[in-house]
C-alpha cells in the first residue's frame, strides 16, 4: 500500500471496542433525547430505526419508547455503518461540553482532526491507523490534568477520543525504541 493512501474500516467497526452495555447506554442516550437533535439529524435517525428496526407491536418502531427502541436498535447498530455514524454523531452533539473539550484537548496534542462540528457521519469510516504513544491510559491521564474539575466517564471519554479523532486503535503506530525492544526480544 502506498503510504500516502489512509485505511477505513466502516463505522459500525467500533463494535469490536465496545462493551455491549456501554453500546447500550450510547443507544439510550441517543434515543431518549433525540429531541434535542436538530432536525435533519433526528428525521436520518427516525428514517433508518423506521426502515431497519421491528419492534412488536408497533407498525411504526419510531413510535415506541426511546428505551425499546434502543434495545431494538442494537442489532441494527453492529451491522449498519450509516445508523453507527449517525446515532455516534448524535450522542457526540448530547454532550457539547465534552466534544469541545476533547476537541480541544487532541488539537493541543496536535492531532490531525476535522473542525469540531464538522458532520463525521460523512466520513467514509475510521481510520485505522492510531496515533503513537497515544494509548487510552495515557490519554485518560493527560486529559485529567489538562481537566482537573471535570468528571468524565472514562467510556464516554474514550467513546469521545474515537470519535473526534476518527480513529480505533486497530493499527497503533509504535516508538521505533519498542519497535527495536521487540526485534531484540524475538
Amino acid at each position: 500500500m502506498d503510504d500516502n493512501q489512509v485505511q477505513y474500516l466502516p463505522f459500525h467497526a467500533i463494535n469490536e471496542f465496545m462493551v455491549p452495555e456501554y453500546r447500550l447506554r450510547v443507544l439510550n442516550t441517543v434515543m431518549a433525547e433525540l429531541g434535542k437533535l436538530p432536525g435533519i439529524r433526528r428525521t436520518a435517525i427516525n428514517n433508518v430505526v423506521k426502515s431497519g428496526v421491528k419492534i412488536s407491536g408497533f407498525r411504526n418502531s419510531t413510535l415506541a419508547p426511546a428505551s425499546v427502541r434502543a434495545k431494538a436498535s442494537v442489532t441494527l447498530f453492529e451491522r449498519s455503518p450509516e445508523f453507527t455514524g449517525l446515532t455516534l454523531q448524535s450522542w457526540s452533539e448530547l454532550k457539547p461540553e465534552l466534544r469541545q473539550q476533547v476537541f480541544d484537548f487532541l488539537i493541543a496534542r496536535e492531532w490531525d482532526i476535522v473542525p469540531v462540528d464538522a458532520d463525521r457521519s460523512r466520513l467514509p469510516g475510521f481510520q485505522v491507523s492510531w496515533p503513537k504513544g497515544e494509548s487510552y491510559e495515557v490519554l485518560g491521564e493527560a486529559f485529567a490534568a489538562a481537566y482537573p474539575d471535570q468528571e468524565v466517564n472514562e467510556d464516554d471519554l474514550r467513546l469521545m477520543i474515537v470519535w473526534l479523532g476518527n480513529c480505533l486503535p486497530y493499527d497503533v503506530e509504535e516508538d521505533e525504541e519498542d519497535e527495536a525492544d521487540e526485534s531484540a526480544a524475538e
